[in-house]
């Protein structure tokens, strides 16, 4: 792991590999090791830059509050250091929210966007809701916050299957500072719509759903790519392609950085 400074915050990155860019964004209550299965076939063909967002993994939290254009800064941070000028971005769940603020704040440095189980849609006035109860969930009881959070995220399907990698999957978790998931809570339920990436930019834009995502409904998700140049791909599975999808999405990450 590397380290740059932004605003005398810590943030950790990794870069592996050499060729196009390709900047990998994890998910709330994640990190960057959760791309570890992924970057060594990734990065035969090309750069993969992993970041851990704000608050998350070995990157200090910056305040009480970390928006999407908070964590899309430290990410100009990342590449303004390695002298990157372009990348393609792939962004799973909250890091999805980033990178749509890093392509409407930075549009000329992206050549390329992949929405991993994540939504350009801001919060619905019940999802604001929820985001408020859960602050004060953490807060009262961490440990069972994350031990329920997590568990939600995998299909009922997988659930048995999965079990030894969920519990991974917590360990990780429970890294997390509470300061960080409260700022990252606060962070998403403020963010703004952002369709109009998906409808406008001229590069080319991939989204990745899951038809039992118990977080961002299948259905309801697939209205933003209507009228726009946006690919689809539909995974049988939860909100957790990365492990419920595994072998499935690499031949799809790799096919989409062919192509561009």
């Amino acid at each position: 792991m590397k380290q740059v400074l932004y605003k005398n915050t810590t943030i950790s990155y990794s870069d592996t590999g050499k060729g196009t860019a390709v900047v990998l964004l994890h998910g709330f209550l994640e990190n960057q090791s959760m791309w570890k299965d992924l970057t060594p076939i990734l990065s035969h063909k090309n750069r993969i830059i992993t970041i851990d967002l704000l608050g998350h993994g070995a990157t200090e939290c910056l305040g009480y509050v970390h928006s999407m254009e908070n964590n899309a800064e430290i990410v100009k941070a990342v590449l303004s250091h390695l002298r990157i000028r372009k990348a393609i971005f792939v962004g799973h769940s909250m890091g999805g929210y980033v990178a749509l603020a890093f392509a409407d704040l930075f549009p000329q440095k992206m050549k390329g966007l992949v929405l991993l189980n994540s939504t350009s849609f801001e919060d619905s006035a019940e999802r604001k809701k929820n985001r408020a109860r859960a602050v004060k969930a953490v807060k009262s009881d961490y440990e069972t916050f994350i031990r329920l959070s997590i568990a939600n995220l995998f299909s009922p399907d997988n659930r048995e299957r999965l079990r030894d990698t969920i519990e991974k999957v917590k360990k990780q978790a429970l890294q997390t500072p509470l300061q960080g998931i409260v700022a990252s809570l606060e962070g998403m339920k403020i963010r703004k719509e952002r369709v109009f990436v998906l409808q406008t930019a001229n590069y080319p834009k991939l989204l990745i759903l899951g038809k039992k995502d118990g977080v961002l409904n299948y259905e309801d998700n697939l209205n933003q790519i209507e009228n726009t140049d946006t690919q689809l791909v539909s995974f049988r599975d939860g909100h957790m392609s990365h492990i419920e999808n595994k072998d499935e999405l690499k031949t799809v990450l790799l096919n989409f950085f062919k192509s561009i």
